[in-house]
């Protein structure tokens, strides 16, 4: 598998890897919807901003993770962050995470060209499975990435201690490389609609 850390450009939505000259677009971006980060695994709200960039560094620097921010082509604004994470070079597996959008970026076709372009880039990388884990509370989620495309595994009970100390089940969906195509024609239907 080879994962190449460069801009992902579609129709909609630039992922640039983290720079420094993203970090301070980025914490303005993420800087809303407390309610939404108290479901997250880890905040970028406020104050948390600056340890969640470190550890996107840090992870980014071991190879285990390519974090990203999500720039609106429409306005050229910069609206969320996303990763590819939990690389697991040997076994040729990833996930998609770390996926925050600002509330009047949500809906639309930023999430489904932002998963069809990191999909697109694992895949083309030499990636078998790409897996997406959401918060069990989080129904808006879970039914986004259902809509994707992505198969519904099940249930990881007590998988993660949150960043509120809250014991999380996680729900895991993946795609595999046997999957892609069709899931591939799916976004792109998806996406020429707007």
């Amino acid at each position: 598998m080879k994962l190449d850390t460069n801009t992902l450009d579609g129709r909609f939505v630039r992922l640039e890897p983290h720079s420094a000259l993203l970090r301070e677009p980025l914490r303005e971006a993420l800087n809303c919807d407390p309610e939404t980060w108290s479901i997250m695994g880890c905040s970028a709200y406020g104050d948390q901003f600056d340890r969640w960039w470190a550890d996107a560094e840090i992870e980014a620097a071991a190879g285990s993770r390519i974090p990203y921010a999500v720039r609106r082509l429409s306005d050229g604004a910069v609206i969320g962050a996303t990763s590819l994470m939990s690389i697991r070079w040997p076994h040729r597996g990833l996930e998609i995470g770390w996926t925050f959008y600002r509330p009047d970026a949500r809906g639309g076709p930023i999430n489904p060209e932002c998963k069809r372009l990191l999909m697109a880039h694992a895949f083309d990388g030499g990636a078998i499975r790409v897996e997406l884990m959401v918060d069990l509370r989080n129904r808006r989620s879970q039914a986004a990435v259902a809509k994707l495309g992505a198969v519904r595994e099940g249930v990881m009970r007590h998988h993660k201690v949150t960043w509120t100390g809250y014991v999380r089940d996680t729900v895991v969906f993946s795609v595999t490389d046997t999957e892609w195509p069709a899931v591939r024609a799916g976004l792109d239907e998806r996406l020429s609609r707007f």
